[in-house]
């Protein structure tokens, strides 16, 4: 080692590095090729949403392959959801829509579902509701104020001995209010969690005495403060409502003193111009 060269030293060390960690050799087989280029031309958006694959017989070309191979890739992507085959039509690339990714995490959540779990969402609505409620109450539009007063008018009017329409209804408070936001992220983000929740409500806030009537008082006062786009009271009772559902409720409603305290210890929010605003792709009726 002494005599090499600087050269020669370094093609012995990649020598020896390539001992060590040489590269891995993924093993696929020919129809798992077949799916990867196809998949890989579509992340790229080489083939977009609603472009038409070419006929069986040019893929066969293409890629030098038998049909047998390329159904199988074909069966694959189609299974995946990335394109739809349809008889007469050929194959066409699938539009990815946001009810798709829901979709996954809902069937995700629902196998996984248990203790650990319903800890987890806790968490996780801790940290993201108080932002969301500050948000929908920035951007919400006219509709999204009638979608949220029917809500609280159907809790009022709905059985007390019909428990799953109840739960069903406070859940659909609180997904109307995560798309007041227009933010798609946050759709997709919550509303797998959200499904949870009538059965999470079920197992914990069953037969709490006096649950439904804090619900309406809080979800009334959390569709006030967004009426009002007063986004940092939004903001705190959220989080009032969050520490309160795992007993460590920080202040009633009423304090008013209580409530200025948590708003200055957030921050107040700069206000927002309708220049700044936030003008959401977004919308329920697409």
């Amino acid at each position: 080692m002494e005599n090499l060269s600087i050269f020669d030293y370094k093609l012995v060390k990649i020598n020896q590095m390539d001992e060590l960690f040489g590269k891995i050799r993924i093993s696929q087989t020919l129809s798992q090729k077949i799916e990867r280029k196809i998949e890989e031309a579509i992340r790229q958006k080489k083939l977009v949403a609603g472009a038409k694959l070419p006929s069986e017989k040019e893929l066969c070309e293409s890629f030098a392959v038998s049909r047998t191979a390329l159904r199988e890739a074909l069966r694959r992507l189609s299974a995946r959801g990335l394109i739809v085959i349809r008889k007469g039509s050929g194959m066409i690339v699938s539009e990815i829509k946001i009810e798709d990714a829901i979709n996954s995490l809902n069937l995700y959540y629902d196998l996984k579902f248990d203790s650990n779990l319903i800890q987890q969402i806790i968490e996780v609505r801790r940290l993201f509701e108080p932002e969301i409620a500050r948000l929908a109450s920035r951007n919400r539009t006219d509709e999204d104020l009638k979608l949220l007063k029917e809500n609280l008018v159907d809790l009022v009017k709905c059985d007390p001995d019909n428990t799953q329409l109840e739960v069903d209804m406070i859940n659909r408070f609180h997904m109307n209010l995560s798309k007041a936001t227009g933010n798609p992220i946050i759709i997709i983000s919550m509303e797998p969690i959200y499904s949870l929740l009538p059965r999470m409500r079920n197992l914990i806030y069953a037969n709490v005495e006096g649950e439904k009537e804090y619900t309406l008082r809080l979800q009334q006062a959390i569709y006030d403060a967004v009426e009002a786009q007063d986004n940092q009271k939004a903001y705190v009772l959220k989080k009032d409502a969050l520490y309160r559902r795992t007993g460590k409720r920080q202040a009633p409603l009423n304090s008013q003193e209580e409530l200025l305290r948590q708003t200055q210890e957030a921050g107040q929010a700069p206000a927002v111009s309708s220049e700044q605003r936030f003008t959401p792709s977004y919308r329920r009726d697409q």
